[in-house]
């Protein structure tokens, strides 16, 4: 850049004197020199580049050996919440090293390329929603991080944002976990991190923990005060009061029924009484499109009602749905039309097409409810840690939703389902099945077992599409009562 800034001042220079150089042929004359200077400059701003290019090659080198990744099926390279996260911070640095190299301002295509590339917001949303699986599930980083390590300085910087949302324990754990996996070649150092280790026993109140790591700190830097005077205000505390609070084993037990359904705490009494429900074709109560390819439904849940159909959409549906969502995707929002953290997934509503009326249509067919007042198809897809907890969808208006219709777009592996927390129901998401079940009593008062959530994505990708059926037009379909019981 020096170079290239003399190269500037050089012109520039030469510029200026030569303005009326024809009325001096002594100004004439010092061209000759000038244009040496020029030429000089120029050859060595293309030395530079030359050089700058030579590491520019390198850096790309050392880019594509760290990089791994699956080209032809991305979905199931990010089925990982890890291998998600290291995918955020890997294209995170590598922006800031190709940065380093090129002067992005001066190229449009670039320019639109940045904005596409994830922000620090972005790595800390990704490192906390690695937290709240491990938060819900009960996990320590060594049962996260299974089929994807991360490096020291990765699992620093999830330690870092545990601790800044002042989760202590998790920080502890990721901090002991980057201590372990720190080499010659991490940014992270051994000083920040018994410092870290030390400084979140502490908060979590472990003061023989606190005292350990602050001890080790101190061997490392025996002239630091600093570290002398938190030894010596850990000692003093630990005089004052017993803490035996156990920093390294996590508190498995939740009396929390949506996290313990979301686990497979399933009660057996749930499951006796589940075995006893049943299965069959139906034909949507007699519906002629269905009297020669009746549905299969199976009843996974008798009060209230829950109906789950089998193979009710197909593969190339599925297909047609994701390409058609993907581009207009953007941040779910509760029923108020705000963005909360209660529910972390993209959606969108999908006009009616050809495909999507099929699908509208089959929908109407089965359930045998008007599409009169129904909402647009709902699709959404669930990101790290993707969840809806607990929530009802009626809202208390005047044209309620009567109905829900989950369509499963996907098959997830760990997590996902979709659990009823007030009769203890789970069900597992299964790739062209769908659920349904009625929001209202038929004398039109909210089902209060009807609540129901998303539970957290642990391992896969979560595709879903819901139709909500409004009460409005259903009067002949699903006549009203006037007892107290239904």
């Amino acid at each position: 850049m020096a170079i290239k800034e003399l190269t500037v001042i050089v012109v520039f220079s030469w510029i200026v004197c030569t303005t009326g150089i024809i009325s001096s042929t002594d100004k004439v004359a010092q061209l000759f020199r000038k244009e040496k200077d020029l030429l000089e400059s120029f050859s060595l701003y293309i030395d530079a580049e030359e050089k700058n290019v030579e590491r520019m090659k390198s850096a790309l080198l050392a880019l594509q050996l760290l990089t791994y990744f699956d080209p032809e099926n991305p979905e199931k390279t990010t089925r990982d919440p890890v291998a998600a996260y290291k995918l955020v911070s890997r294209v995170r640095r590598e922006w800031l090293t190709i940065d380093k190299y090129t002067q992005w301002s001066f190229y449009e295509k670039y320019q639109k390329l940045a904005l596409e590339i994830p922000q620090l917001q972005d790595l800390d949303g990704a490192a906390l929603e690695l937290i709240r699986l491990q938060e819900f599930y009960k996990l320590y980083p060594h049962n996260i991080t299974k089929e994807k390590s991360l490096d020291a300085d990765e699992a620093y910087h999830i330690g870092f944002v545990a601790y800044y949302e002042d989760k202590f324990q998790h920080a502890f754990l990721w901090f002991l976990y980057s201590l372990d996996r720190l080499t010659e070649y991490s940014t992270t150092t051994k000083k920040q991190l018994l410092y870290s280790l030390s400084s979140s026993a502490y908060h979590f109140g472990s003061l023989p923990v606190a005292i350990y790591f602050s001890q080790e700190l101190l061997n490392l830097d025996p002239t630091n005060d600093e570290i002398k005077a938190d030894l010596s205000f850990y000692k003093s505390l630990l005089l004052q009061r017993n803490s035996n609070t156990d920093i390294f084993t996590l508190n498995t037990k939740s009396n929390n029924p949506y996290e313990a359904l979301c686990r497979g705490e399933v009660d057996e009494r749930t499951s006796k009484r589940q075995r006893a429900l049943s299965c069959r074709y139906s034909t949507g109560g007699g519906n002629p499109r269905l009297m020669y390819a009746p549905v299969k439904e199976e009843v996974e849940w008798d009060e209230p009602l829950i109906i789950r159909y089998h193979d009710i959409i197909s593969d190339r549906e599925i297909e047609i749905l994701k390409n058609i969502s993907r581009p207009q995707l953007s941040r779910s929002q509760t029923g108020k039309g705000t963005i909360s953290d209660i529910r972390t997934s993209q959606s969108v509503f999908l006009k009616e097409d050809y495909t999507v009326a099929c699908i509208s249509q089959r929908i109407a067919d089965v359930t045998g409810l008007s599409m009169e007042s129904a909402e647009p198809l709902h699709v959404q897809n669930y990101g790290i840690g993707g969840r809806y907890e607990p929530h009802y969808d009626a809202w208390d208006n005047e044209n309620e939703r009567i109905a829900t219709f989950l369509i499963y777009m996907s098959d997830v592996e760990i997590g996902g389902a979709t659990v009823f927390p007030k009769v203890g129901v789970a069900l597992q998401p299964e790739k062209g099945s769908a659920v349904f079940w009625y929001n209202l009593h038929k004398n039109g008062t909210l089902d209060l077992k009807t609540l129901h959530a998303g539970c957290p994505v642990l391992m896969g990708n979560k595709w879903v599409a819901n139709k909500w059926f409004h009460e409005y037009g259903q009067v002949f379909r699903r006549p009203c009562s006037l007892s107290d019981r239904e």
